[in-house]
Formats: C-alpha cells, structure tokens, sequence
C-alpha cells in the first residue's frame, strides 16, 4: 500500500526527515512511534500529501505523490492532530460537505455519512452542532470525515490526543473494528494503545527510521523476549511448574495472588501465548487471562530513542531493522 524510498524534508537547512525508507503491506495496522519533533507529523504530512518532500520517492496504492496527488487523495482518508471541522455545521451536514469534497456521488453520499457515523458511534448527534461537541466527540466526528470516501488507507495522527481513560478506550475499540477494511497508519504517544492496536510498529528518532517489525521482534532484537501475563485460578506454584516446562519461557514470578486467583509474569523468546496457554489447559489449570506484559513496549521505546551522554542521536545502523 505504501512505499518509501529515501523520503527527506528540509526547512531551510534543517532536516526534519532524512533518508526513511519503510513499506507498508495492504491491511496492516502500523504504528508510528517517536518523541516530539523527531519527525512523525511531517512524515504523515507527506503521505497525506499535504507537504511536498524535498528529495525521495513515496508512492501510495501504487501511484506517485509527486506525480498524482490529486488521485492519492481519493485513496487516504487523514486525520491530522487538529481534526478539520467547520463548528457551524451539524454532524450530519459536515460529513455530507466532505462527502462531496471527496467525490463521493449525491446519490451515494447519505448512506456513506450514514456509515461513517455508525463506525464512529456518532449517530445521535448527527443534528447537533459541531461547535456543542466534547472534545472526544469531536475526535469521533475528525475520524468519520476520514472515513466517509471509503478510503484504502487511513493515516490517524495522534487520534487520542487529549482524550479521557472511558474515551480512550472507545477510540481504541473504533480503530479495531477498522482492521482489515483498511490499512491503517497510527501515531500516538500512548505505547499501550499501539501495543494493543498495531500489527507492527516504525519508530523515528531525530528525523531517521531507527528500528521497526513487530513488538516481540523489537524485543528479542535488543535482547529482552519481553514477558506475558497470565492469570489463572488457584495457587500459583502448580501453575509456575507447568509454564517453565514450555521451551522458551525463561524466569517466572508472581505479580499477585489473592482469592484464589494468581497473576504470574513470564519472561519469553517469541511469542508464546498459543504455547503456554495450551500446557494450562491440557493440565487442568483454569486459564483466566494470557496477555503480553504492558511494560514491555516502554522499555523498547526508551532503548531505541535514548540519546548517549554525548546527546547524539542513536545510530540507525546499531538498531535493529
């Protein structure tokens, strides 16, 4: 869906992006991780076609940025961190603007405002004003203008951004239900919403791609398996003796154990989930959750754009790929 070759942005003589090279598969979830002014929004700009580059090829869908911009647009829906809304409109009646914007035929267009409102959990406030919204709302309201057209790409920056816990979580189950009717490219400075949303991840330091592949990829490449969190019933020592037997699993530990319930951590190569939760079952353990352990993604962000002493970037060749 998208290619990437020596993309590069200068202002004035300032890179802010310099020599990204990354593709992006059709239906992939990826997230796009880097601290502020390491080059995420620019990047995203370019690839909504919002900013021209100054050196490098992208091409979108098959088709060149550069050469077509025009029929790139028709393929991306982009919401950029400052959703795009006119405050003067209904829901209903701004949607039905961009709709048009968009091409979408007159005959066509309520059912796509109708469906762009249902996949934001916005129908009920497709007659009230834009301007009345909460801010969480209001992001609802910045991703169903992303989706009105039916795009093949998505690009979502910061979709969270200032977003309570109860909105977050309903921002998250949104993006889920998008996976696999669009590729999707996701930034965001909350690492739990892209460890549970994201196929794969991309992480930029100082304008430069400096690691990307999977979570556990990630881990395992800077030498931590990473952990996984299993909550099973009953004392936690049968429970322990059953998971060490899995190949793989290296030091076990008890996170909390109290009504009859045990919360382990597991320190793993790949993912073994499928494995370990397979080895409870199969010895009668009452398996309640397995998840991969939530510290895992910070402690990955932290190692990959931790700058040295000497306040220098981390070098992309020493990161993994």
């Amino acid at each position: 869906m998208i290619q990437v070759k020596g993309l590069t942005k200068y202002y004035g003589e300032h890179a802010a992006i310099h020599d990204l090279n990354f593709d992006i598969q059709r239906g992939e979830v990826i997230g796009f991780l880097g601290l502020n002014g390491a080059g995420k929004t620019t990047t995203l700009k370019i690839l909504g076609c919002v900013l021209l580059p100054t050196a490098g090829e992208v091409t979108v869908d098959g088709i060149d940025i550069a050469r077509d911009p025009h029929e790139v647009r028709r393929r991306i829906g982009f919401l950029p961190d400052t959703p795009p809304l006119y405050n003067e409109m209904t829901v209903g009646r701004y949607l039905r603007f961009v709709a048009e914007l968009r091409g979408v035929a007159a005959a066509d267009a309520p059912a796509a405002v109708t469906d762009a409102e249902e996949k934001a959990a916005l129908r009920d406030k497709h007659e009230e004003l834009i301007s009345s919204l909460s801010h969480g709302y209001r992001q609802r309201v910045g991703v169903a203008q992303a989706l009105v057209h039916k795009p093949k790409l998505l690009i979502l920056d910061e979709p969270t951004s200032g977003l309570d816990p109860v909105q977050i979580v309903e921002m998250r189950s949104m993006i889920r239900a998008l996976r696999g009717e669009h590729t999707i490219l996701l930034s965001s400075h909350i690492l739990s919403e892209i460890s549970q949303t994201c196929d794969r991840l991309l992480v930029i330091q100082k304008g430069e791609i400096v690691a990307q592949g999977t979570e556990q990829d990630l881990a395992v490449k800077l030498g931590g398996g990473g952990t996984i969190e299993v909550e099973v019933a009953g004392a936690s020592q049968r429970a322990m003796e059953v998971v060490k037997t899995v190949t793989g699993i290296g030091a076990c530990r008890v996170l909390r154990e109290s009504g009859g319930v045990a919360l382990l951590s597991l320190e793993a190569a790949p993912d073994l989930r499928p494995k370990v939760a397979r080895a409870l079952i199969q010895n009668g353990i009452d398996l309640l959750r397995i998840d991969r352990g939530a510290a895992r993604l910070e402690s990955i962000f932290l190692k990959l754009t931790k700058a040295p002493e000497d306040g220098a970037a981390p070098s992309p060749e020493a990161l993994p790929q």
